[in-house]
């Protein structure tokens, strides 16, 4: 009965998708493309068996990129297929796998979409990133005896609540899974809570972040260094990156009052189709700014901040600042990954806001590779001090590498994962 009220509503929402893609391809019209796929149909080849994992947008695709590459290199008689939800994880799987993948995008979770997919490419196993729950999509998958496991499972206090007030359907949904693989205890003890018990309750195991694993590539050292060269060897040059709506104004608040003499703001939005209204914010403010589209060599004096409009880049960005500010944790919007900015040996500032990435961002702070600011002041304070001692900086340059070498091998426990549960 909870199945059947979710696909009910699901289908009542469905006529107003079209006009949701449409709204949204005004500012990104890459959304008003590959409309078919998100209602079932496809028409992606398929010549082997296949191996599907779902990653919804960036942040999952490139955390998945380890894994991936290890199951093509574990089962070259496969073929890996990724499918998103965002045309940003889109791209983010082209630029990352090129035509090694297939991708398109997964359908909306009614019976009839997800049959056709599932009749289409004929999964022999499923991967589910962090926390996808689609309960139609499981079901159908339990039903052809397809393997269907949730990895890098993640879930926060407030996530947890929220599925509670629908807990029959989210607890349907969990014991349909054929394994549960999460991130670390307080997670799986989350996620047993709300129903992944009974016979798959020893099918819930700790195995680590697979973000631990990503590798920065190999040329982004040296992008970086060419990038740093046009921006100043000489000048202090600061990360805002992967920033959320409204937070650009609290970061420039908070510059203004560090005043930290020649420093360079290097701001990077978490969704491009935000580039323009960040542009508009600086120029009413009349921050002189140039967009990295159009950066020029030299970078002109007189420029205070860099707008990030580019995308594939964050570990060049990484490599080319000196102390790096991850977004979504000055508002109450959970945060993003700072795994990246540490794997590139970098100082890391975060807000309150962190419950996305709760256990690896208290990890950093207790290492000393990351600081926790409460508010703009703070954070003001903060770049102060960071920007004012050199040998600091260094130090937690030092623990940020460190800290980001120390919890790898999830990779390696979800591929064995995968090994004891893929169909011949």
């Amino acid at each position: 009965m909870p199945r059947l009220l979710y696909s009910l509503l699901i289908y009542l929402l469905l006529p107003f998708a079209p006009l949701r893609l449409l709204w949204r391809g005004v500012r990104q019209p890459a959304y008003l493309q590959h409309w078919a796929e998100r209602f079932g149909f496809f028409q992606v080849p398929v010549t082997r068996p296949v191996i599907w994992m779902h990653c919804v947008s960036v942040g999952e695709t490139r955390g998945a990129a380890p894994l991936i590459k290890e199951l093509q290199q574990r089962y070259p008689q496969y073929q890996v297929l990724i499918t998103h939800a965002t045309p940003t994880g889109r791209e983010a799987g082209e630029l990352l796998f090129g035509d090694s993948v297939l991708r398109c995008y997964l359908p909306y979770d009614t019976p009839g979409a997800v049959s056709r997919f599932l009749r289409h490419f004929q999964p022999k196993i499923g991967l589910l990133m962090e926390t996808e729950l689609w309960f139609n999509l499981i079901a159908a998958c339990r039903r052809r005896q397809i393997p269907i496991l949730l990895v890098n499972a993640r879930l926060s206090a407030k996530s947890a609540h929220g599925y509670a007030k629908v807990g029959r359907l989210v607890a349907q949904g969990l014991h349909n899974l054929t394994a549960i693989a999460a991130q670390t205890e307080q997670d799986a003890k989350r996620l047993r809570e709300l129903g992944a018990t009974g016979e798959h309750t020893l099918n819930v195991e700790v195995m680590g972040n697979l973000k631990f694993d990503v590798m920065p590539p190999q040329q982004a050292a040296s992008q970086g260094d060419e990038l740093r060269a046009v921006l100043g060897r000489q000048r202090p040059v600061f990360l805002a990156a992967s920033t959320r709506d409204g937070e650009e104004a609290m970061i420039l608040e908070a510059v203004a009052a560090a005043a930290i003499p020649h420093l360079l703001t290097v701001i990077v939005p978490r969704h491009p189709q935000r580039f323009d209204e960040v542009a508009n914010l600086l120029n009413r403010r009349g921050i002189h700014f140039l967009r990295r589209s159009r950066l020029e060599h030299p970078l002109p004096a007189k420029i205070n901040v860099l707008l990030g409009d580019s995308m594939g880049e964050m570990f060049v960005y990484y490599a080319a600042c000196d102390a790096a500010f991850i977004g979504g944790s000055l508002q109450p919007l959970g945060g993003q990954n700072l795994i990246e900015a540490s794997a590139m040996s970098k100082p890391v500032l975060v807000g309150p806001h962190t419950f996305n990435f709760a256990a690896a961002t208290e990890l950093a702070i207790a290492a000393k590779a990351a600081w926790r600011v409460s508010d703009v002041a703070d954070l003001a304070r903060a770049l102060k001090r960071l920007y004012g001692d050199p040998e600091l900086r260094q130090a937690m340059s030092w623990k940020a590498l460190e800290f980001s070498t120390s919890a790898g091998g999830a990779t390696q426990r979800v591929a064995d994962l995968v090994a004891r549960h893929i169909q011949p």
